[in-house]
């Protein structure tokens, strides 16, 4: 991403490379003969750096918004799906967009994922990197510690990519 964005300083890289943060949740969707009337995780987009699934059991239920439209995403065996992030967001200025998700349940089977979530060490600032920033492309976010980010986001209900948007300058 890095190299395609044309930056040579490591900029989404150091947060990482120093102490960054991983958490993994293992999720188990159990099989609901109602599915119409519940939903397995709201939309949302993840605040996390990198997002890498398993979707372990291959059971379909992971859904992408494209084009204002819910799209399936179907298993495949032995694949990850990497999920671009918040903070990718933000640190690219926007080039490359976060992805809002959800998770709907199955009649009939039981759904298990793995989750990564990769995350910067909480010192880091996280704002646009300076080499994306010019006059023509002012920065569209603002910049925090990653710590006033994590406590941002806790105190927010999450929703659809409502706190990527409370971070917008316009």
């Amino acid at each position: 991403m890095e190299k395609v964005l044309g930056l040579k300083n490591k900029e989404i890289l150091r947060l990482v490379e120093f102490d960054g943060m991983q958490s993994i949740n293992m999720i188990n969707y159990p099989p609901c003969p109602q599915p119409e009337k519940v939903i397995g995780v709201k939309p949302h987009s993840d605040t996390a750096i990198l997002t890498i699934l398993l979707q372990a059991n291959q059971v379909e239920g992971l859904q992408v918004k494209k084009d204002d439209k819910w799209v399936l995403v179907k298993p495949l065996p032995n694949a990850f799906i990497v999920n671009v992030g918040d903070i990718i967001e933000i640190l690219t200025n926007g080039l490359y967009p976060s992805i809002e998700h959800r998770v709907v349940v199955n009649p009939k089977q039981e759904r298990l994922s793995i989750a990564t979530f990769l995350n910067p060490n909480l010192e880091f600032d996280i704002g646009p990197v300076s080499s994306l920033i010019t006059q023509q492309n002012p920065p569209k976010y603002k910049t925090v510690t990653s710590k006033e980010y994590i406590k941002g986001v806790f105190s927010n209900e999450p929703d659809g990519k409502a706190y990527v948007d409370i971070m917008k300058l316009y």
